[in-house]
């Protein structure tokens, strides 16, 4: 038979979908191990995942954890710097920072040729690290640079009090770092936290072609690593009194805006139908927002809107670079298309191209073992599993533009969203 390339391929939407479950090891120190083995595929990434609990740090201190991080490859106990490079170079391995408000750790990407030279070296850095002065200065300093930029930046300026206003100046989640808390760390903070901090209920997410005999080569580097379990409740969040939130900039070209509030978390049951709302409002590039404030009046480039999620809060945001002087313009016409899902039903063309969208978005985020590990490793510390998945699935197969008017009726509330501009 011969195959008429002229005529894509019919479409069809999965009914289900298999998940490669990780097979699960307990360290003798209680570290958690989870391992998707992947037979055809000799790169392997290793990930050491820790609690970040910014909250528990002692005043002035909330910068230590991104120092004694970014200080782990400045040398070890029996290699400087330059030879840590050379050797991860040698072995075409990569060794990357993972800092982030709720998780702190490194991961390693390595090949399984290299894999038992690499990792002995890998482990020593959660055990060896020395900090010296000279190249804490150096990171220092690039630190108040890097602030510095930031501050001037619209855009980054513009993420930054949204948090504030999101959170709170004084939550780890809304903290904004200045140059006075980076002149604040100390290279005897880094020691103290590396040895008494950093691990936190840590969890090891492997894949890889491995053998069992390298799974427990694995378990041996890190099942002697002292651990600390903590269960520390996260502070509540002050959100910001007032709905709008502004930073004159004479000078500046144009404005940032991000719009937002906090969100159901993905326990909830409208949380499927919540992405849903989000992506036809601004979540790709044939959204509600792009169609009307970039293509039809050219206020800006992009805008999106996204959804983000944390262990205290998801919360959702739209972001977005307009010319000076039509920031109130662009924010009047979000709140028209919200307005517009709330009213009117979504059409059965476009609910028809939002679904195919979706459909074929939430398949390539699986397309690989290291998109599998991720996806696994976001429901397993959010208490789920890939039942998540499963039921997200079979809710983008189904759901209706009653179900997109429901939700937008339910939750957006222009009153009830915070506005932040920069420019």
């Amino acid at each position: 038979m011969t195959l008429d390339r002229s005529k894509a391929p019919d479409f069809k939407i999965p009914e289900n979908i298999t998940l490669t479950h990780p097979t699960k090891h307990t360290l003798k120190n209680g570290i958690n191990l989870y391992f998707i083995h992947t037979p055809h595929i000799d790169a392997v990434k290793l990930e050491v995942i820790t609690e970040a609990n910014k909250h528990l740090l002692p005043p002035g201190k909330a910068l230590v954890p991104f120092f004694t991080l970014h200080m782990l490859l400045e040398g070890t106990k029996s290699m400087s710097s330059a030879e840590i490079d050379t050797f991860f170079d040698h072995y075409a391995s990569e060794v990357n920072v993972i800092s982030a408000f709720e998780q702190s750790g490194m991961s390693l990407l390595t090949t399984k040729k290299h894999f038992s030279e690499v990792l002995p070296v890998f482990r020593s850095l959660f055990t060896e690290a020395v900090f010296p002065e000279k190249e804490l200065a150096k990171r220092k300093s690039q630190k108040e640079l890097t602030i510095s930029i930031q501050r001037e930046e619209t855009g980054a300026r513009a993420n930054q009090l949204y948090r504030k206003a999101l959170f709170g100046q004084n939550h780890p989640y809304g903290f904004v770092g200045e140059e006075e808390d980076v002149k604040n760390v100390f290279r005897q903070d880094l020691v103290d936290f590396y040895q008494t901090s950093l691990m936190v209920n840590p969890e090891i997410y492997i894949t890889g072609n491995l053998s069992d005999s390298q799974i427990d080569a694995i378990s041996k580097n890190f099942e002697d690593l002292s651990v600390l379990e903590m269960n520390g409740t996260l502070p509540g969040y002050d959100i910001y009194p007032e709905r709008r939130l502004a930073e004159h900039r004479e000078k500046a070209v144009q404005s940032s805006l991000r719009l937002g509030q906090h969100l159901i978390p993905k326990t909830h049951p409208d949380y499927h139908a919540l992405t849903v709302f989000n992506t036809i409002l601004g979540g790709y590039f044939g959204s509600r927002l792009i169609k009307n404030i970039r293509e039809d009046k050219g206020h800006t480039y992009g805008i999106y809107s996204s959804i983000g999620s944390l262990r205290l809060s998801d919360y959702w945001i739209v972001m977005a670079d307009v010319q000076k002087g039509n920031a109130d313009l662009v924010i009047d016409e979000v709140y028209l298309e919200i307005e517009k899902l709330q009213q009117h039903q979504v059409g059965p063309d476009e609910l028809e191209t939002l679904r195919n969208y979706m459909i074929g978005h939430f398949l390539s985020s699986f397309s690989s073992a290291f998109d599998l590990i991720s996806r696994f490793k976001n429901v397993n510390q959010a208490g789920l599993s890939y039942d998540f998945y499963e039921d997200q699935l079979a809710f983008i197969r189904q759901f209706t533009s009653d179900d997109v008017q429901r939700i937008a009726q339910t939750y957006f509330r222009k009153d009830g969203i915070l506005e932040v501009i920069v420019g």
